[in-house]
């Protein structure tokens, strides 16, 4: 097969979970770029729809659809509006996430929020979307995991700033969906699924992050800087397409060499 035929993603339902966040933004538009019917879900629909505008400007195939992750019965219509309207699903990129601790010293409360949406809800829409995919015949899941989820917090990163310690949760359930993807690739591979996970290092967005931070950020990596759009497009297209055919529960270290 001709390589541009590997990395196309013609004929290909799509689904991004957190479409209108930082990663959710350049993912959407890279799996449409190259041929995707791609559908953004999060429980913001108005952002979702705002950012289908956007991307259907630039003769892109994206949708719009409401879900809340962390409420079993919104998954299972959000399933059902997939079949419905688009016939099925064949990619799942498991992206949304949510913050609700702040600091190690947040209130117990704040964990259980998180464990609510980002172990169990994020757990339960990833065994529902594989259903749907395997009902189609098959396809591939991509975990949008961190880097964060493989090693501790680098606190030098934040010296000079009021940025504070990063919060404990984010690396907990991240390094349990590492994990997670190692065992669905085990048991979702007599469904012909396969899954990935990505997990970046920083990601430059369009909101601009403290100066002091980006400058002890930088200096670790041997690129020289933070990712950009461009460099989790490529990487997210690959594993969506038949070019990663064989590749089935990796997990893809993306931080420009900071961990080399």
């Amino acid at each position: 097969m001709h390589v541009k035929q590997l990395l196309s993603l013609e004929n290909k339902i799509i689904l991004v979970t957190g479409g209108a966040g930082r990663y959710g933004k350049p993912i959407v538009e890279g799996l449409a770029e190259a041929g995707g019917t791609v559908i953004t879900a999060s429980r913001n629909l108005a952002a979702g729809q705002t950012l289908t505008e956007v991307f259907r400007e630039k003769g892109l195939d994206v949708h719009a659809l409401q879900v809340d992750q962390a409420e079993h019965q919104s998954v299972l219509a959000l399933k059902e509006q997939l079949k419905a309207q688009f016939g099925g699903l064949d990619v799942f990129v498991n992206n949304a996430v949510a913050r609700p601790m702040k600091s190690y010293n947040a209130p117990l409360e704040d964990w259980i929020e998180s464990m609510r949406i980002n172990a169990t809800g994020m757990f339960d829409i990833t065994r529902e979307m594989a259903d749907l995919i395997a009902g189609g015949g098959g396809g591939t899941i991509i975990n949008i995991a961190s880097m964060m989820g493989m090693f501790g917090p680098d606190l030098s990163n934040y010296e000079g700033t009021d940025m504070g310690e990063p919060p404990p949760d984010y690396f907990f359930h991240k390094g349990g969906m590492i994990t997670l993807t190692r065992y669905l690739a085990r048991v979702l591979a007599a469904k012909h699924i396969r899954i990935n996970c990505i997990s970046p290092g920083g990601l430059l967005s369009d909101t601009p992050l403290p100066a002091r931070f980006l400058e002890n950020y930088n200096k670790k990596v041997p690129l020289g800087r933070m990712a950009t759009h461009d460099d989790i497009k490529g990487l997210v297209v690959f594993l969506a397409s038949d070019a990663s055919v064989y590749i089935n529960g990796e997990n893809i270290l993306m931080d420009g060499g900071m961990h080399a």
